[in-house]
């Protein structure tokens, strides 16, 4: 396959397969991580949307990294509540109910579309209709339902349920009116139609064009925020990333005032004051290490409470010009609304209790939303660079820190950095992946250490999304790729040989 040579890993197949296809097409690492996102809109449609926002973390080839923020603003103005589309909901996560809020009226401004030309204008080759191409293609075709997938729409049937065309999103003819099982085929052509449109009218379709008007008619009479002005106010804002030397390697994160970069900087900062070199990988000294960054983490953390990153998917792209790509999106969990005409599910940012801890309707005007998604750079020591980053709300930070130590710290390979047991420490518990993963464990003496100094720990038996979905390429100093996809969110590599 020709074009450029490259890797890409993500939460699905077809995702990655679309980054490969535009890599095959002549497209770098960044015009393949924008086709990558297209396509995971379509292959991962509670994840990933058009109607939400993210960060690019772009590393290129002989420049200085920068960060794209593209996440949600807040409306400029705030309707009255009474008059708003705002309900809760629960969702079941299998082991506990969750509750979360839908509706129109808690859509902030998505900002998705506005990064994909920003970052194809800033640092892209092929034009838009080749980025979009594979993901067109895709959705009109049809993906497979897989198990995660599955899954996660069972996890969000309640907001589904909210209209119809929420739920053609992850239905099939066969059974219009639920999720598709596994192995079933969810098309949206809508969608196709949406990408190819934008593609040749650019992003004021979204913002100031027919789009825009239909949204901001459909807020206005239906219970929404969002007006005209909001939309056409949105802007996309370039970042210098957080940066900090760590375990001989120089990292690059997601700047503020987004914290969750500042929070792992933090973290890798502790554990550089906590001599573990020669410690063994899931002994007591690494345990209590990691337990401990994230403990000093989260007490920075409590400074700042307004945080978000739910429903969150990340993909990673290298290619052999040595450009590196992180990139995370969210869409919340969806707040039921599809605009019409285009396939497209809008977020519900603001229906978010980690928006809102002084009650819901109280956010800032006309602000850009602070986020726990982190994707992340790093140059290790011997010169391989390595792009990254996770899904997993609160749980993000922790899953980049470890799979950094692992490759870093303990000079593990990828995929068993990726793979390794894993633990997450969120106000007095601390849950841990008590399991065999491959050759690695926590031992039982590391065990008893942290449950002396944290007794509410709930020990997992086996490895869990819970704790993120960390996707991963590296490019060593002498050009030679490697991937891994998260086995925890049926993570997926594809490469292009060039």
């Amino acid at each position: 396959m020709p074009g450029t040579a490259g890797i890409v890993a993500s939460g699905h197949p077809m995702t990655s397969r679309a980054g490969r296809d535009v890599l095959a097409a002549g497209g770098n690492a960044f015009d393949a991580a924008l086709g990558a996102l297209c396509a995971a809109t379509v292959a991962e449609p509670l994840l990933a949307s058009l109607g939400g926002g993210g960060f690019l973390l772009a590393k290129p080839a002989g420049s200085e990294p920068v960060v794209f923020d593209f996440f949600v603003n807040t409306p400029r103005r705030r309707r009255p509540a009474a008059e708003i589309d705002f309900h809760p909901i629960l969702a079941n996560f299998g082991t506990a109910s969750q509750e979360f809020h839908i509706g129109l009226g808690a859509m902030a401004v998505p900002g998705v579309i506005a990064g994909l030309f920003a970052v194809n204008d800033a640092l892209g080759r092929l034009p838009m209709s080749e980025v979009v191409a594979p993901a067109a293609m895709l959705a009109r075709e049809g993906v497979v339902v897989n198990s995660g997938q599955r899954k996660i729409s069972q996890i969000l049937t309640p907001m589904l349920n909210k209209t119809p065309e929420a739920m053609a999103l992850v239905a099939n003819a066969a059974m219009p009116g639920a999720p598709a099982p596994v192995g079933a085929v969810c098309r949206n052509a809508a969608l196709a139609d949406t990408l190819e449109a934008l593609a040749h009218e650019g992003p004021q379709l979204y913002y100031q064009g027919e789009f825009a008007r239909r949204l901001a008619e459909d807020c206005a009479v239906r219970g929404g925020q969002l007006t005209l002005a909001d939309l056409a106010a949105y802007e996309v804002r370039e970042r210098a990333p957080v940066s900090v030397m760590s375990q001989g390697a120089r990292v690059w994160l997601n700047a503020p005032p987004s914290p969750g970069g500042s929070l792992v900087a933090h973290a890798l900062e502790n554990l550089d004051c906590r001599d573990f070199s020669l410690a063994r990988w899931g002994h007591t000294a690494h345990a209590m290490a990691i337990a401990h960054a994230q403990d000093g983490a989260n007490q920075l953390r409590r400074q700042d409470p307004a945080l978000f990153s739910r429903g969150t998917t990340h993909l990673s792209v290298a290619d052999a010009e040595g450009n590196l790509a992180a990139l995370t999106v969210s869409n919340g969990e969806g707040c039921g609304y599809v605009l019409p005409g285009t396939g497209i599910l809008v977020n519900n940012m603001l229906g978010e209790e980690d928006l809102n801890p002084d009650g819901f309707h109280r956010w800032p005007e006309g602000q850009r939303l602070a986020s726990m998604m982190c994707p992340t750079v790093a140059r290790l020591a011997d010169g391989t660079e390595i792009a990254l980053g996770s899904g997993g709300a609160n749980r993000i930070r922790g899953a980049v820190l470890q799979v950094l130590t692992n490759v870093a710290g303990f000079g593990l390979p990828l995929s068993q950095s990726v793979a390794a047991p894993r633990m997450h420490l969120e106000g007095p518990r601390l849950s841990l992946e008590h399991c065999l993963t491959g050759d690695l464990s926590w031992s039982e003496d590391a065990v008893h250490a942290l449950r002396e100094q944290w007794p509410d720990l709930e020990a997992w038996p086996e490895p869990n999304l819970f704790f993120g979905g960390v996707h991963a390429v590296t490019r060593s100093a002498s050009g030679r790729f490697e991937a891994a996809g998260d086995p925890r969110r049926d993570g997926a590599v594809a490469v292009n040989e060039g």
